[in-house]
């Protein structure tokens, strides 16, 4: 007796359905178990009242120091790769107060940073954090008038250095201004004694 044919290609599309139904769900699961771990993944708070050692300190993570309208401000070591929005979970999250829409959630962190949360209405403070005690221009902590206090260096010059680092974490070195288009050798030599990282 002949099968039908109309019966197998019924069947065979609910069985690649089914295929596809059950990899959807896999791959769901897995996101879902990666959002839980690295929402319990551990958080070290490192103790001002107690020194660091060798023995204690962690391997792997970057330390930032979180200030403000969090909960619980302090000293944190955070997993390389954090963003913002993870050490200000590890501070606790925002106070009532904080003006969370300030910050860039999303940006990398980088060792050695501090994030400051304003709470809502409060102006940053006025300082010269973005000079270095010598003079020169800190390329990790300018903002857009001290990068345009620099030779051949405008407001949307600077603009592109504070979105790279935005988007890239802290310079590393002086050099790094030349993946940032408009700034050439010819450029970065015209005012290289002039900033720092």
């Amino acid at each position: 007796m002949a099968s039908d044919p109309s019966y197998t290609d019924t069947r065979r599309r609910l069985g690649v359905g089914a295929l596809v139904v059950l990899v959807l769900v896999v791959l769901a699961a897995t996101v879902g178990i990666g959002i839980l771990r690295s929402a319990l993944a551990p958080v070290e708070t490192i103790s001002l009242d107690e020194p660091a050692t060798l023995a204690t300190a962690p391997s792997a993570g970057v330390y930032v120091h979180v200030s403000g309208a969090v909960e619980i401000p302090g000293l944190y070591v955070v997993a390389e790769g954090s963003r913002v929005v993870d050490a200000v979970a590890a501070a606790g999250g925002f106070t009532d107060e904080a003006d969370a829409d300030a910050l860039n959630l999303a940006r990398p962190v980088s060792d050695g940073e501090q994030i400051i949360v304003l709470a809502a209405g409060e102006a940053p403070a006025m300082t010269e954090a973005g000079v270095a005690g010598d003079g020169r221009v800190n390329l990790n902590t300018a903002d857009l008038s001290d990068l345009d206090t620099l030779p051949r260096v405008g407001p949307a010059i600077a603009q592109r250095i504070i979105e790279w680092r935005e988007s890239n974490g802290r310079f590393s070195s002086v050099d790094d201004l030349l993946a940032i288009p408009g700034i050439g050798d010819k450029m970065l030599e015209s005012f290289r004694d002039l900033v720092t990282v």
